[in-house]
């Protein structure tokens, strides 16, 4: 299956860009850190085409596009030491293809129940939370290093 061509769609925030800080990118594909005061390291993976699912792509671009997301969860395995990686594509409300790759904490503000979930509690001290924050220059060196044979 060849892949399908689209061109950026109006009103699409996954096409146009936006507040979040670009780490890396291709062609096919760009890597973005989400700024979320709670989940410091939570990346985005995005295809740069507009398409909406998986199967829009060819069977390589799927195991591009995967081999980023495996290499991205790996770095935030190797630098933030999270609890558990969450991978997520729902792409719901924003029907352009894009990965989810979230670090999780057992003392995160949602654990054990997705980030979009209601709170369970308070979350960690702002003392954790920075201390977490600070290991992001270090991802960011990270993720780069991987991907920069892809």
């Amino acid at each position: 299956m060849q892949s399908v061509q689209h061109a950026a769609v109006p009103g699409c925030e996954l096409c146009v860009g936006g507040q979040a800080q670009l780490i890396v990118s291709s062609a096919n594909w760009r890597v973005i850190l989400v700024d979320d005061v709670n989940y410091p390291g939570f990346c985005r993976v995005i295809w740069n085409q507009h398409v909406k699912e998986m199967t829009d792509l060819s069977e390589a671009e799927r195991q591009e596009i995967m081999q980023v997301v495996w290499q991205v969860e790996a770095a935030q395995r190797e630098v933030l030491q999270p609890h558990k990686i969450n991978l997520a594509s729902f792409g719901n409300m924003v029907p352009h293809l894009h990965w989810h790759v979230i670090p999780r904490y057992l003392d995160d503000t949602h654990f054990p129940n997705p980030v979009w979930a209601a709170a369970q509690t308070s979350g960690p001290a702002e003392e954790i939370l920075s201390a977490r924050r600070e290991r992001l220059p270090q991802l960011i060196r990270a993720i780069q290093q991987r991907l920069s044979s892809i």
